[in-house]
């Protein structure tokens, strides 16, 4: 019998595996496929590879600005996919967590099947493996959900679109969260014309409202057709070139029609084929994993970190619930999960990025200033010719401290995580204006914006590396 099972090879996994082993745990790694998971087989690594290819076409289209003479670029997809593999390939086998994993003598049980509970204390797997252990977490990650409608099975998942063998002419997207605008954005770079659908009354519902109407205006720009709030979805039917989505809003019947419609609305646990039942694990009413402050489940023997949960679903907090997950499970609960600061972005064009409250949130309970910087109006940016976009900071009047920071353009998701550095270290925006970051950056941007803040609040700044620009 084993001391730790942990039960999916995803960034929680291994961290999870790791933490346990490294504790003294005698552990075991058991995956259904890959080593690495969703986060490197099908996630963020090639999903990342896309979008960089995208942004060296859009990159290349501005040569000419800078007198650099060249010819239009195409895109050969299949040379394309050629170069995701080999990313993805490079990076499994380059992995320094596998390295670790193995100098600490974890077992790992790679392409094993799905794992099941055949009671309390074992699994079985589809393989033929069976396991004991005094303990077990559940990294299972989560999955596209589907939708209850006629002729959903025409449709095609995320995962689907990154395995195309050719960029299809014209494709359907619905789901405008961060999964679905990745794809339009991305495919639109690629040629398609893209249709975005989002039900809600608004693109990213979970950003700041300033951040999602700047990216819905830069992709309609861009001729990626927003449709928001567009109703209810009937049914999807083939047609000749493709599939065709029928919806309707207050008795009015509407349809669209593309040659491939991927569906992006929402993401469910993976735990159909675990049998939590047998090992004591309840789930909540949204079909994830119940975990209490210390990642463990209703079984106090069963830990659960990652997608499964349904907490953030995001790879870092992925990788701090793993690490949260198995220092509980080896030395019980001890350690709980900590949320404070969780950077959030996406490499769509233009990028997005937050970290901390949005302003409508921060208003709910603080009393709030915001100190805004356009893009067309920073030097790095200008020299660039990537003005769209701006910075938003969220500030505390009384504490003087960032509450969020928000950010649309060119190098916004590294903007956000110096942000987050500066949250987590509870800086004032005084003393974050007096830091003198080098001069033109994107980063340079927050210290501006924290001096304009900080004499919207009166107080003290003195001389800023930044003050050149006119801040």
């Amino acid at each position: 019998m084993t001391d730790v099972a942990v039960i999916g090879a995803g960034p929680a996994g291994v961290l999870a595996a790791l933490r346990a082993a490294d504790l003294g745990a005698r552990t075991t790694l058991v995956t259904r496929d890959e080593f690495g998971g969703m986060a490197a087989n099908d996630g963020p690594v090639p999903v990342r590879t896309l979008a960089h290819a995208a942004r060296l076409m859009r990159d290349a289209r501005q040569l000419g600005r800078y007198g650099i003479v060249v010819g239009e670029p195409r895109l050969e997809y299949s040379r394309l996919l050629e170069r995701v593999r080999e990313v993805v390939n490079d990076v499994r086998a380059h992995s320094s967590l596998r390295r670790q994993i193995e100098t600490l003598g974890v077992e790992v049980r790679e392409r094993a099947g799905h794992a099941r509970f055949a009671d309390a204390h074992t699994i079985e797997t589809d393989s033929g493996l069976r396991l004991a252990a005094e303990t077990f977490i559940i990294c299972t990650g989560g999955v596209s959900r589907r939708l209850p409608v006629p002729g959903f099975e025409l449709t095609n998942t995320h995962s689907d679109a990154w395995s195309l063998t050719s960029v299809p002419p014209s494709m359907l997207v619905v789901g405008a969260g961060a999964t679905g605008v990745q794809v339009a954005s991305i495919f639109n770079a690629f040629g398609s014309r893209v249709q975005l659908f989002q039900a809600g009354p608004r693109i990213l519902p979970g950003e700041d409202e300033d951040v999602s109407a700047a990216v819905t205006a830069a992709f309609r720009s861009a001729n990626v057709v927003v449709h928001e709030d567009f109703g209810a979805i009937e049914s999807f039917e083939r047609t000749p070139a493709g599939v065709r989505m029928n919806f309707a809003k207050n008795g009015q019947h509407n349809s669209a029609e593309a040659t491939l419609a991927v569906v992006a609305v929402g993401w469910v646990a993976a735990t159909e084929a675990l049998n939590l039942a047998a090992a004591g694990v309840e789930t909540d009413d949204r079909g994830f994993v119940k975990v209490d402050a210390y990642m463990r489940t209703t079984a106090h023997h069963v830990f659960a970190a990652g997608d499964v949960t349904g907490r953030m679903m995001l790879v870092p907090q992925a990788i701090q619930d793993g690490f949260v997950a198995a220092t509980n499970a080896v030395r019980g609960p001890t350690m709980p999960a900590d949320d404070a600061v969780s950077p959030v972005g996406s490499f769509t064009d233009p990028e997005y990025a937050q970290v901390g409250l949005t302003e409508a949130k921060a208003r709910e309970t603080h009393d709030v200033l915001t100190a805004v910087l356009p893009f067309d109006a920073t030097t790095r940016t200008i020299i660039d010719g990537r003005t769209t976009g701006f910075c938003k900071l969220v500030v505390d009047r009384k504490t003087f401290r960032m509450l969020g920071c928000h950010a649309v353009g060119e190098r916004a998701v590294e903007i956000a995580q110096v942000a987050a550095i500066t949250i987590a270290a509870n800086m004032r925006v005084d003393e974050l204006a007096r830091i003198p970051l080098s001069f033109p950056t994107y980063a340079g941007t927050l210290t501006r914006l924290a001096a304009s803040a900080a004499r919207k609040l009166n107080l003290e700044v003195g001389w800023q590396a930044n003050q050149s620009e006119g801040v």
